[in-house]
């Protein structure tokens, strides 16, 4: 990482009002599929207004952590720690050890290197699991982003124990997990050196809500949420995410709906000459020596996706979500 320490955050999908200056002259309303966000979103519930009249509840609070911990198989609300998003819990997880050698298994989202050098760690990033085992902070993005790769319970569980060996703790952000392999959540072993990221906005569709989860042993989950003050999200998402992650027929539903999507993104992107190298059913990544006219193509069309400045190769494709977008992309990667 470079010196002296940059604060900003490191650029993201999503920004439209970079794009407009990029693109002006580029058809509008912009198509953004540079984020890797459900296009469908859970159908937000009526709220009463004492949900902005009034501060949130401490049973509130305990009541979603308590559905939190059954949707992620956390093994109790006391292992749960409710958040604004999993943003800001980044550089608390990274103060969890005394500032040494914090190692993320790359390249992946680049917020978890910046987070760990804001808590006072020297970074560095390997291609190798198993270079992991020597650090004081060792973090995983599973499934990764943006190429979708998965690491294995079973490998993730031998470093953990490694680790643990050591003083050592071990993120796994699984912002992904709601459409990762089944069996493949940490969540239930989050516990001892183990903390387990959850996003919630990604796959519900409502990432302005800004509500994300830790998983981890109830010490640390107090500790976590401690740091958080006592009205740690808002009263409208504490309302939502407790409707939202009970519905488990949407969620079962959804999946399925999203592995459509995906599959019929893949023949778009493969009918435009173009190969899927990674991903999960939010998002493609396809690698071509056209990235970077593609990618001006695009944004000239309307449609953002997301480029990688150290992977010039790479181009991340979110889902459409009507037919008219559908349509759009279709036409685009076309001419």
């Amino acid at each position: 990482m470079g010196s002296p320490l940059d604060l900003a955050p490191l650029v993201h999908g999503g920004d439209l009002g970079a794009a407009r200056k990029l693109f002006p002259s580029a058809p509008e309303p912009f198509l953004d599929l540079s984020a890797g966000i459900n296009p469908h979103p859970y159908p937000i519930p009526q709220l009463s207004s004492d949900v902005f009249a009034k501060l949130p509840p401490p049973e509130a609070v305990a009541r979603l952590a308590e559905i939190a911990a059954e949707a992620y198989g956390a093994p109790g609300a006391s292992h749960v720690a409710v958040a604004p998003g999993t943003q800001i819990l980044m550089t608390q997880i990274a103060a969890l050890v005394a500032p040494g050698r914090a190692v993320v298994l790359a390249p992946t989202y680049a917020e978890h290197a910046r987070a760990a050098e804001l808590a006072g760690h020297e970074v560095s990033e390997v291609a190798d699991v198993e270079q992991l085992a020597d650090a004081a902070l060792a973090i995983v993005v599973n499934p990764n982003n943006p190429d979708g790769r998965i690491v294995a319970k079973d490998t993730l569980l031998s470093l953990a124990d490694r680790l643990q060996r050591r003083g050592g703790v071990l993120a796994i952000d699984e912002a992904f997990m709601d459409v990762g392999p089944k069996g493949a959540s940490l969540g239930d072993q989050a516990g001892r050196n183990v903390v387990v990221l959850r996003s919630f906005g990604k796959f519900f569709g409502l990432p302005g809500l800004r509500l994300g989860f830790a998983l981890a042993a109830p010490s640390i989950a107090k500790r976590l949420a401690a740091g958080l003050g006592p009205w740690p999200v808002s009263g409208a998402a504490l309302a939502i995410g407790a409707e939202a992650l009970a519905d488990t027929a949407w969620r079962t539903a959804t999946r399925a709906s999203l592995e459509v999507a995906a599959g019929r993104l893949d023949a778009l992107l493969r009918g435009a000459g173009l190969e899927i190298v990674g991903g999960t059913s939010l998002f493609r990544l396809v690698g071509t020596e056209e990235a970077v006219k593609l990618f001006e193509h695009l944004g000239h069309s309307g449609v953002l996706v997301r480029r990688f400045s150290r992977e010039p190769l790479w181009l991340r494709f979110g889902l459409p979500g009507s037919e008219p977008e559908w349509q759009r992309v279709a036409d685009a990667l076309a001419h």
